[in-house]
């Protein structure tokens, strides 16, 4: 039960840390009703806004079905079925959430295209010429699917596999009972009850494609990602990209209340005493079958691209951000700085912010959920959002500089970092602050009782008792948001400085001049990185598995 509203110096934080983040959105929403220049709305809504609604939302038709059936159908193999090599696919599954999707488009296609291996090989083995067979093109609205649905997939399969694992397992022996196999079982129980889990795995899934920008547009396919970035840079209209946004974000939340509509009334309780059912051995051709369905995500989404990158950069003499020297090292440079600031930044914001809805006051509850809506926002709407308030700050900062120091000092905020640095927290603190509430939710209010009674303040008690406790927390949370700022793309190319690039939006640059090989090198130092919270996930699975076989 919640505390009525209170004024503390905390709860002041965490209330004026929600308006920041919430600020972005507000000023998109306010730009829609400002007038805006010339007619550049009418424009778009004439000629492209059709092609980008259309496109995203097939976009979110085939992507929804693939990380569904990919992500549902790979963690029933894992967590219902037994057969060699299991363990090993339960953290395998997890790599091609290291590979960013930009990074995947910019592979296949260099594999894929007329002139690359696969085609070459091809025309070399059978003595084709162009035109004596067809072959699919990955740089089209259905190879953006296949690509989201290898990379994203990931995002279903954690959830479902958890919930396979924990939930009814009294129901799934109960089906065996009745003579159910397990493909009966598969559809009429594991799946109605794994509902909420993959329609949870989906929604994630979706805001990621929908955010992303560098896949749709090398593969041309005109979304509302593209056409922001287009209103703002190509046409220089900033309420147009803001309407662009806002039509972008109620896309999202329809995404969201449509599933919420779908469930109706239905409940998905467990009511059976047993919460785990025995894994079904596999036998013979299950075997084979099983183990080819656990490989193709993998090999696709990860190892492929992975060698693909690999060669590339082997035989890339380049020193475009392609080697490991010279300009290579200053993006990486850049890459780290803003990762490293950003998460340091999320993860105090929200070990305060979390530490002050422990309470249970409502205004540090309301701060909490507001700051938790952060993620669902695309990074270009972010992007655009920030960059409204924070020039008009800037502006009038420099007025009052030159006002009283005579002299014009330029664009303070947006001249440097601390604007994107602003735009990663209003984009990623919500994992953060997930990741350190879970950490506070294990530890028992009886410690912090404890520590009043001797005397410690809510300062101290935070210091004594909830910080040594939460290191791994603090770290997880950390990693995180260094990790998803390495990736991260659509704001980093509205908002970065002039001459100021990362390894992401070298990456892209490079893949857009159709300079794929001295891209390679940066990609792979992303994939890289990508790969730490993968590790420390399967360390997470091997220690779940530990303490199920010692129950």
């Amino acid at each position: 039960m919640s505390r009525p509203l209170s004024s503390s110096p905390l709860d002041s934080f965490a209330f004026v840390l929600a308006l920041l983040v919430a600020l972005p959105v507000l000023a998109v929403g306010v730009n829609l009703f400002s007038g805006g220049t010339s007619g550049t709305w009418s424009h778009l809504l004439d000629t492209v806004l059709p092609e980008y609604v259309a496109n995203s939302v097939w976009l979110c038709l085939g992507v929804g079905l693939g990380v569904a059936s990919m992500g549902t159908g790979a963690a029933w193999l894992v967590a219902l079925n037994d057969f060699p090599g299991r363990r090993v696919a339960e953290w395998a599954l997890l790599l091609p959430m290291a590979m960013p999707a930009y990074v995947l488009a910019y592979t296949y296609t260099d594999f894929l295209q007329f002139v690359g291996p696969l085609q070459t090989g091809l025309r070399d083995a059978f003595g084709w010429k162009k035109g004596d067979y067809w072959f699919p093109d990955v740089r089209s609205l259905g190879g953006a699917i296949v690509l989201f649905s290898c990379v994203l997939y990931p995002y279903v399969y954690l959830l479902v596999r958890t919930a396979f694992l924990e939930r009814a397992g009294g129901m799934i022996e109960a089906a065996r009972a009745l003579g159910l196999n397990p493909w009966q079982g598969f559809w009429r129980v594991s799946i109605p009850l794994a509902r909420p889990a993959i329609a949870a795995g989906m929604a994630l899934a979706l805001m990621e494609t929908l955010a992303d920008y560098g896949t749709v547009a090398y593969f041309a396919v005109q979304t509302f990602t593209t056409g922001i970035y287009r209103a703002w840079f190509s046409l220089g209209d900033r309420v147009a990209a803001a309407q662009l946004s806002a039509a972008l974000l109620g896309f999202v939340a329809l995404l969201i209340l449509l599933e919420r509509i779908s469930r109706g009334r239905a409940r998905y309780h467990d009511t059976s005493g047993r919460r785990r059912a025995t894994r079904q051995v596999l036998k013979g051709w299950q075997v084979l079958l099983a183990q080819i369905g656990c490989a193709i995500p993998v090999v696709i989404g990860f190892v492929l691209p992975a060698i693909l990158l690999l060669r590339l950069a082997m035989g890339n003499p380049g020193d475009e951000g392609g080697d490991f020297t010279g300009r290579f090292l200053i993006l990486a440079r850049n890459s780290l700085l803003l990762a490293a600031v950003a998460a340091l930044l999320a993860a105090a914001f929200a070990l305060l912010l979390g530490f002050a809805a422990r309470d249970g006051r409502r205004l540090s509850l309301m701060a909490a959920r507001v700051v938790g809506l952060g993620y669902a926002v695309p990074g270009s709407v972010i992007a655009v959002g920030v960059l409204i308030p924070v020039t008009r700050l800037d502006h009038w900062l420099a007025g009052l500089w030159q006002q009283f120091g005579g002299s014009n000092p330029g664009l303070i905020l947006t001249g440097g970092i601390a604007a994107l640095v602003y735009a990663y927290l209003a984009r990623f603190l919500a994992i953060a602050l997930q990741t350190v509430e879970a950490g506070l939710g294990r530890i028992t209010p009886s410690m912090e009782s404890a520590a009043r009674s001797l005397g410690c303040g809510p300062a101290e008690t935070l210091q004594r008792v909830h910080l040594p406790l939460l290191r791994g927390s603090l770290l997880t949370a950390a990693l995180l948001v260094f990790v998803d700022v390495m990736k991260e793309l659509p704001a980093t190319l509205v908002m970065r400085p002039f001459n100021f690039d990362t390894l992401a939006t070298q990456t892209f640059t490079l893949a857009a001049d159709e300079r794929l090989a001295e891209a390679s090198g940066a990609a792979l130092a992303i994939v890289g990185v990508g790969l730490l919270p993968i590790v420390l996930l399967a360390r997470q699975i091997s220690a779940g598995r530990s303490q199920v076989s010692s129950c």
